[in-house]
């Protein structure tokens, strides 16, 4: 009997171990990140995800990180490259976290990005898929401010380019900044980002 209770708690502190090594490096990372490091924060994410196979926040954080680097980014052989390695982490996302409104949010914003960098070329060809992922997305979490948003800011692009009226747009927007003053994360970890987009977003409606 002793033993077992001896093998027991040795099993239940490697877990809280690995579990604290595990918060330890998303706090570190984000904390860089946040600091405007990008580039040491995604090699601590790498790292992170390497060790946390079955965990999808390593790999969404290399997948935004490289993906909204690759919205400001003016040399197009390098948002090509950003684009590309935020696919290869959002696969793993979209693999983890199936229907995870998150990840599906990640996974239109990665296709808009493709869509910013070549619209004659792929804004016919992804158009679609991300109306169809953000619909999905909104199903699931229709008060979600990132899914709420992140609809809404597209559909508005598109009615302006198209000359349609984006009013029913700039409410939604408007009431994703609702949202998000009382949406709360799963976890300190969890995706938190959007409220200042939405700001910005909202003063292009006026």
């Amino acid at each position: 009997m002793t033993k077992l209770i001896t093998i027991i708690a040795m099993f239940v502190a490697s877990i809280v171990s690995a579990q604290t090594q595990f918060d330890q490096g998303m706090q570190k990372a984000l904390q860089t990140w946040k600091d405007g490091n990008s580039k040491e924060a995604l090699v601590q994410f790498e790292k992170i995800a390497s060790v946390e196979k079955t965990n999808w926040l390593p790999n969404y954080y290399i997948a935004f990180i490289n993906t909204t680097q690759a919205f400001g980014e003016k040399d197009k052989a390098k948002k090509v490259t950003l684009l590309n390695a935020a696919q290869k982490a959002q696969d793993v996302c979209n693999e983890l976290a199936q229907d995870n409104p998150e990840v599906l949010v990640l996974q239109a914003m990665i296709h808009t990005a493709w869509i910013v960098y070549d619209p004659m070329t792929n804004g016919q060809k992804l158009s679609g898929d991300v109306l169809y992922i953000l619909n999905k997305a909104y199903k699931i979490a229709p008060e979600n401010p990132r899914v709420v948003f992140q609809k809404a800011s597209f559909e508005k692009g598109m009615a302006e380019y198209f000359g349609q009226d984006a009013k029913p747009m700039c409410a939604q927007i408007e009431k994703s900044i609702e949202l998000f003053a009382t949406f709360k994360p799963e976890s300190a970890f969890h995706p938190s980002w959007g409220l200042d987009k939405a700001q910005e977003a909202v003063k292009t409606c006026k």
